[in-house]
């Protein structure tokens, strides 16, 4: 099958007037189109994208299924739904539970789209946990960084979402020393403090805006450090957990370009019921968002493709900067290069997207 894309997305640019053709469910052939006749034209052809934030999906929620099927069954979720990677997220809970998460990565390290683990918590603001289990949180100990460690000697992309004002410079700074990612995130911290701990190895900030403190006149708190920072921010575009219009004011207050990215944030939900449980409670879907008994937001009922549609949509985002927000920016955050489409590369890693940017399934997907 030969593809002319209207826009190829190929390691971090876009490309027009190519052909690509597809056989037997690997990329065989790229080259200008030329008068070549197409079987297919899609508006978008680019690699699938790459979520650094994603609990569950296909039924699974990974606290509740930290196993290598459990991850299976996630992975497949998002790969069905455009995204060809996933940092696999364990939420705060008890160490056991987050030890058992990191062996199973461990175990499914060459796992195709498994990417790493995100730890999300415990070390976190209690104020800010928002549905995270208060009584799981503790503050950063030598248990974290030495589990971190065995994730780093295995080569695992890392990320660990903490409350800055909740842990102790000395121990962020021997997770960062791994080459784990320190993201700020469900934390009350100043603008001062969160200052002090971009000094001690902070380079992202976790869902910018949620489970943080508004800004306001004299205080801007967290919020506006991060915006003001040449830091990477997470964004969960569901319209829902942030306002597009504060999606607009957050990308045009960053001082520097390609430092937003999205995440799913996505539940069990995703791929599969619309309902599950977190904490031995039920989580459900209502109206597209994921509340809890009383009503708080439990993640987000979301996939990173929607996501790219939605802030294109309805924040005025550029096609190709929805794309990177998707695919290059993720990966650069943990330290990896854009992604390629090129020869022998499988169709289950490509994302077809139409003129209104929803997914289009190619043969062999």
């Amino acid at each position: 099958m030969l593809i002319a894309p209207d826009l190829l997305w190929e390691s971090g640019r876009g490309m027009t007037g190519m052909g690509v053709t597809l056989a037997g469910g690997l990329v065989t052939h790229i080259a200008p189109l030329a008068r070549a006749t197409p079987d297919l034209r899609v508006a978008v052809l680019m690699p699938g994208c790459t979520d650094l934030q994603v609990n569950g999906g296909g039924g699974v929620l990974f606290n509740n299924d930290p196993t290598v099927d459990g991850l299976e069954r996630i992975v497949a979720a998002h790969q069905t739904r455009g995204t060809a990677e996933v940092m696999a997220t364990v939420i705060t809970d008890h160490p056991d539970v987050t030890e058992t998460a990191a062996q199973a990565v461990i175990a499914a390290r060459t796992m195709p789209g498994l990417l790493g683990l995100h730890i999300e918590g415990p070390h976190i603001a209690l104020a800010r946990r928002g549905t995270h289990d208060p009584d799981a949180i503790r503050p950063l100990d030598a248990r974290t960084v030495d589990l971190i460690a065995q994730l780093r000697a295995h080569d695992i992309p890392v990320m660990l979402t903490l409350a800055p004002e909740c842990s102790d410079a000395g121990l962020m700074e021997q997770v960062a020393a791994t080459g784990a990612i320190l993201s700020a995130g469900h934390s009350d911290a100043t603008a001062t403090q969160t200052a002090a701990a971009l000094d001690a190895g902070i380079t992202c900030f976790t869902h910018l805006f949620n489970a943080m403190p508004p800004m306001t006149s004299r205080a801007p708190g967290i919020v506006g450090a991060a915006l003001l920072s040449e830091t990477y921010c997470g964004l969960i575009a569901d319209g829902i957990h942030v306002d597009w219009d504060m999606i607009r004011i957050a990308m045009a207050a960053r001082p520097v370009a390609d430092r937003m990215f999205l995440v799913s944030d996505a539940m069990a939900t995703v791929g599969g019921p619309d309902e599950f449980d977190l904490y031995g409670r039920t989580i459900r879907v209502d109206h597209g968002a994921l509340i809890n008994a009383e009503g708080a937001l439990a993640g987000a009922h979301l996939d990173m493709v929607t996501a790219c549609a939605n802030i294109h949509h309805h924040a005025g985002v550029s096609v190709a900067q929805a794309i990177r927000m998707a695919t290059d920016i993720p990966r650069t955050v943990m330290g990896l290069r854009p992604r390629s489409i090129v020869l022998e590369t499988p169709v289950r890693d490509l994302l077809a997207l139409d003129a209104d940017m929803q997914r289009i399934i190619l043969p062999d997907q």
